[in-house]
């Protein structure tokens, strides 16, 4: 049997590496993982009763239409519940959207080093993706409009940027927007969202009116400490909704994480805490870099991309081997090889986190520029 030719290029997703695995291999019996960008503190008490009370129901099929988490989310937003639609996870609404709108031949604009499920759910649909270089670790929204031509489908923004956690501007989005064609699909992944304390951020579901052209994803993992659940959606003008709920497959968020998620939005007063817990953690990672002699990105969502001016490999085995587990920049997926990734954690984890880095530094050769 042989697989589809333009597929097998493809590098298969690794995720950050399990706790326990850890634990095996080096001995430890206490492990910090600040690798995937989950929330430290969980998720709602709310959240955690809603799966409780939700085992009596593991023998029906959960709603295939979410009805009753659409209408909540639509009234959270202030949006039809018609702009909808749900993913196992927002990668899901990104597989989706790929699927309902790329063909060959087709082609797409991403930055080059940006979340990878957009170009790999792109080349899945053998569309040809155009890679931008990130500017000062963000994207660059003039260059990418640049490379627009008659067969671009869709441009697609991490906002913040994953990895750098870097954003663009209300204004630069708006500046963007006047530009993009009609013909163009944006989509703007805001995973880290409900993280954001900055003014300058743009309201996405705001712009929905004037820009006809935009979708705008969300997740549950994230902030709502989900993750486990996978359920997350993008919200646009029905006519595209429509479209990508074209090519759903039926029940493809289960009963357990729709209960979780309806809880959970109407707990924002754990969003609250999460998000000002997030802003003293980056304040205090931040603080400790400049100590150490590190730079950093801005950082807006739940983890910060810092140069550690040595080779990234070395300093994440160095790092595991004392029970911290971050992303190596030297990885593909997230390409700066002297730079490593690290979610805000707890106060007691970025202690530990500091501590264990600050051990490395130490120990590992410095990177001549």
């Amino acid at each position: 049997m042989k697989p589809k030719a333009h597929i097998m290029h493809l590098p298969v997703y690794q995720p950050g590496k399990p706790i326990d695995e850890v634990k095996k291999e080096f001995g430890l019996t206490e492990v910090v993982k600040l690798a995937s960008n989950e929330n430290p503190f969980g998720s709602s008490p709310k959240a955690k009763q809603a799966i409780v009370n939700h085992l009596e129901n593991t023998h029906i099929y959960p709603d295939g239409a979410s009805v009753e988490l659409t209408a909540a989310v639509a009234r959270h937003y202030g949006v039809g519940t018609n702009q909808i639609v749900f993913g196992a996870g927002s990668d899901e609404v990104i597989l989706m959207i790929a699927r309902a709108y790329l063909s060959a031949g087709d082609e797409t604009i991403t930055a080059d080093r940006t979340f990878p499920q957009y170009k790999h759910n792109a080349e899945i649909e053998g569309a040809t993706v155009i890679e931008v270089p990130l500017k000062d670790g963000t994207h660059d929204l003039d260059a990418m409009l640049a490379k627009v031509t008659d067969r671009t489908k869709i441009i697609w923004v991490c906002n913040p940027n994953n990895p750098t956690s870097t954003i663009v501007t209300a204004a630069e989005v708006g500046r963007f927007l006047d530009k993009a064609p009609n013909h163009v699909l944006v989509v703007l992944d805001e995973a880290y969202a409900e993280y954001i304390v900055s003014e300058e951020y743009p309201d996405s579901i705001a712009l929905l009116e004037k820009y006809p052209n935009v979708v705008t994803l969300r997740t549950f993992s994230k902030a709502y400490g989900l993750a486990a659940l996978r359920i997350g959606y993008g919200i646009g003008r029905p006519d595209v909704i429509r479209t990508i709920n074209q090519v759903r497959e039926p029940f493809n968020t289960t009963g357990f994480a729709q209960a979780a998620a309806l809880a959970a939005l109407e707990d924002q007063a754990f969003i609250e805490r999460c998000r000002d817990e997030n802003a003293r953690g980056i304040a205090y990672l931040s603080g400790q870099f400049g100590k150490l002699g590190l730079k950093h990105f801005p950082a807006y969502g739940n983890f910060m991309l810092v140069d550690v001016q040595r080779d990234a490999k070395t300093v994440y085995e160095q790092l595991l081997s004392k029970g911290v587990i971050v992303r190596g920049g030297h990885t593909a997926s997230i390409g700066f090889p002297s730079m490593i990734r690290v979610t805000v954690g707890s106060e007691e984890q970025n202690l530990k986190f500091i501590s264990a880095l600050e051990a490395v530094l130490n120990e590992t050769v410095v990177v001549a520029e």
